[in-house]
């Protein structure tokens, strides 16, 4: 099989969907491995150091020519994939939700469009979990921006001159990117609590020694969804969340909020009302900012001021660590494609709990369950 790899062309985007590391793999199944030149160069990548791992490099048009799977970060427009085999896969982040015409474009054009990000979150789809991987250096990501941004150290300290106090550190959403960035925020000294509308979470929060701040007494707080996610919350929980993190908030040096659901515009968690409660000089990084964002007010890519507090957050947080969150994904990619592999057919053959989790479109429709209707 011929396996291509794209320069990614979505403005801002560092990453690559291959590394050294998971070419050489893939030639190891007997694959042919086609990268397009440069491809790698912003996360790091030489052009040199693929051919060395077996890669053919060439131009567009060349590294697509007859390909029979096209890795990805995020999917190109069928047009990029001019040249590959009717039917070619492409494994890579859609967006299904938010891109319904890249979707619908993709069955026109006849690919197999498989989305990374629909990945279920099962056991055995652990190593192939791009959410996961990327958010855990989102939130790692976060928290140094964070510190960055804050005009004041993070751990205390007692000098001769006097004793500085550790900053207050809150983290809203306690995911996979929620979790790192308690462990990030601890390892820089601060104070950390954090809660979520999950009460399964609290046990995690505190083992990672932090403060669990958690609505108490009302009913529905469990909050899970499909998958581990979060759910839209009761009325009375919203209520009862929002007094309680508006007298936590006050309190606070940085907050990090987190809150995604699938599907959905990410729910607003604070308010420019509990904004204005908080010490100037305080910071908000707003994890959620590309999907609408958790904090009134945010913009990607932008420090908004608000009340003498400085709101920030990255529409792409793990192209901020591009060599890092490119190894993981690739490994993601490789881990996916190779738990299917059939020797005999030479060839990647996917099952029905996770081939069908993954396929947008296939034979000129889109078929995913969750896309319909």
């Amino acid at each position: 099989m011929k396996i291509a790899v794209l320069k990614e062309r979505a403005a801002g985007e560092t990453r690559v969907a291959a590394t050294p590391e998971t070419v050489k793999k893939f030639v190891g199944l007997g694959n042919e491995v086609a990268v397009e030149s440069g491809a790698g160069e912003r996360a790091s990548i030489s052009d040199s150091a693929f051919s060395d791992a077996g890669a053919v490099l060439g131009e567009l048009a060349t590294v697509m020519k007859d390909a029979d799977i096209v890795l990805g970060i995020q999917a190109p427009k069928p047009t990029v994939l001019k040249g590959a085999k009717k039917g070619a896969w492409v494994a890579a982040l859609f967006d299904p939700f938010q891109n319904s015409g890249l979707v619908a474009a993709y069955a026109k054009f006849g690919f197999e469009a498989l989305s990374m990000e629909f990945m279920p979150r099962i056991t055995r789809a652990q190593s192939m979990d791009v959410l996961s991987s990327q958010s855990n250096l989102a939130g790692y990501k976060a928290v140094l921006a964070a510190a960055d941004t804050y005009d004041r150290a993070f751990p205390m300290m007692m000098t001769a001159a006097g004793t500085v106090q550790a900053a207050r550190c809150f983290i809203m959403g306690v995911g996979v990117a929620g979790l790192q960035a308690i462990a990030t925020a601890r390892r820089l000294g601060a104070q950390v609590s954090a809660t979520d509308v999950r009460s399964a979470t609290k046990e995690q929060i505190e083992s990672l020694g932090a403060k669990a701040i958690f609505v108490q007494d009302v009913a529905g707080i469990e909050g899970e969804g499909s998958g581990g996610y979060a759910t839209e919350m009761s009325d009375e929980y919203k209520a009862a969340q929002a007094k309680l993190v508006s007298e936590h908030i006050a309190k606070q040096d940085i907050v990090i909020t987190t809150a995604l659901i699938p599907g959905r515009a990410a729910p607003v968690l604070i308010t420019d009302e509990q904004i204005a409660t908080m010490k100037p000089g305080s910071v908000i990084f707003d994890l959620a900012v590309a999907q609408g964002g958790n904090v009134e007010g945010s913009k990607p890519d932008k420090t908004v001021v608000k009340h003498g507090v400085s709101i920030i957050g990255f529409s792409n947080t793990p192209a901020h660590l591009a060599a890092d969150s490119s190894a993981l994904f690739a490994r993601n990619h490789f881990n996916f494609l190779s738990a299917f592999w059939d020797a005999e057919a030479g060839a990647p053959v996917l099952d029905e709990e996770i081939g069908d989790a993954v396929r947008l479109t296939k034979g000129g429709e889109i078929v995913n369950e969750r896309l319909q209707g």
